[in-house]
């Protein structure tokens, strides 16, 4: 079909037109100066490298593994409270320690392999140590109130419920360096929590403030220090009883099964202190960081969430450390997850957390525990 005269003449105009735009963005192209174009290639190159960067520091930290509780020994652990923890950590790459705060007696560990780690950073959980300092040493009061922004104030029990960075990185300025590491030596970091347990480490507690940060980091993130799972039970078993300190028992013999009984460590004189200390680990759990982990028709529990980097091997941390019912403590849980996904944080691990107490308290395991205390053995030496 042959094209009217007009109609190939108005294709040939929109030929022109385009070709003319052409040749003006490549002669604009050629004006640019030199380092604006060397600019922009830069830029590419960092996005680029940004990128790979990024790759690299989650690479080796998966999220999810086959079967985080492989190879663990659990022939004496509590059978239902580990059936509990397998369940809620599925196939997520953390681990579960479960403690009885009233003898030090371990109940279970899932991911034995990285429970008994070098360690990791605590991120916020080191936070209730650092409040016990500074209500120990009259820095504060639960009343206190400290600024955090510019026209912000926040008392312990909310800086605890929202794990508040700047409130504690100031407590941490007040009291300082030998202060702090005088209380986080006193709760057990930087030693073997337990009583001969194969193949546990001490974990590490600096002896001088890390470089990034300083002594309020260390406060607010745990920077320098290097904390177990079993390390962080032992701590909030200790909160959660008073001030008794246990080693950590987990037995891996028949006998030693049989014939347990608890040992103390030592016995901390924070009684009068933990009203205060309670009050912030229980509004974390009813309306902060820890929400997740609530259960309105269970069992109470307080806790503290933790979140940050992986310094050891990239990736993520997630912690949260816990323990069930305020008046008479029955269970610590500890959970530890890790990996390179944004679900890898504290409320995520006291959402874990959450569901265990849940699934213990319809299996009516808190109703269960009762009677009397087992005889305590003194221990004369510490490991």
């Amino acid at each position: 079909m042959t094209q009217s005269p007009a109609r190939t003449q108005s294709f040939a105009v929109k030929f022109a037109l385009l070709a003319l735009a052409a040749m003006f963005a490549a002669s604009l192209s050629s004006a640019l100066p030199a380092h604006a174009s060397k600019r922009k290639s830069a830029h590419r190159r960092a996005i680029v490298s940004t990128r790979h960067r990024y790759r690299h520091y989650y690479r080796g930290v998966p999220t999810y593994m086959a079967d985080p509780a492989i190879g663990d020994d659990s022939r004496f652990d509590d059978p239902i409270v580990r059936q509990a923890a397998l369940d809620a950590i599925g196939r997520q790459n953390g681990s579960v320690v479960a403690v009885d705060p009233s003898t030090g007696r371990i109940l279970t560990i899932v991911n034995q392999k990285l429970a008994y780690s070098a360690g990791f950073e605590p991120c916020s959980t080191t936070k209730p140590i650092i409040a016990v300092a500074a209500l120990e040493k009259g820095i504060v009061t639960p009343d206190t109130m400290i600024k955090v922004g510019r026209r912000r104030y926040m008392d312990m029990t909310e800086a605890l419920a929202h794990s508040n960075n700047n409130f504690f990185e100031e407590l941490g300025r007040r009291l300082g360096f030998d202060t702090v590491w005088h209380y986080d030596h006193v709760f057990g970091l930087g030693e073997r929590a337990g009583y001969d347990i194969t193949g546990e480490q001490p974990g590490f507690l600096p002896a001088k403030p890390p470089v990034r940060g300083g002594v309020a980091r260390m406060c607010s993130f745990g920077e320098g220090i290097k904390i177990t799972p079993l390390q962080l039970a032992a701590v909030v078993s200790t909160i959660a009883n008073g001030g008794t300190m246990y080693y950590l028992q987990y037995p891996e013999t028949e006998s030693a099964a049989q014939d347990f009984a608890p040992r103390v460590r030592r016995t901390l004189p924070i009684a009068p202190l933990l009203p205060g200390l309670r009050q912030g680990m229980l509004a974390a759990v009813l309306y902060g960081t820890a929400r997740l982990s609530n259960d309105p028709e269970g069992e109470q529990t307080l806790g503290k969430t933790g979140t940050c980097n992986d310094e050891t091997k990239g990736g993520r941390l997630g912690w949260f450390a816990s323990y069930a019912d305020q008046e008479h403590p029955k269970l610590v849980l500890v959970v530890l997850l890790r990996g390179g996904a944004r679900i890898v944080n504290g409320p995520h691990a006291a959402d874990v957390a959450g569901k265990i107490y849940h699934d213990l308290y319809q299996h009516n395991y808190f109703a269960d525990k009762t009677g009397d205390q087992p005889v305590t053995v003194a221990a004369s030496s510490e490991r």
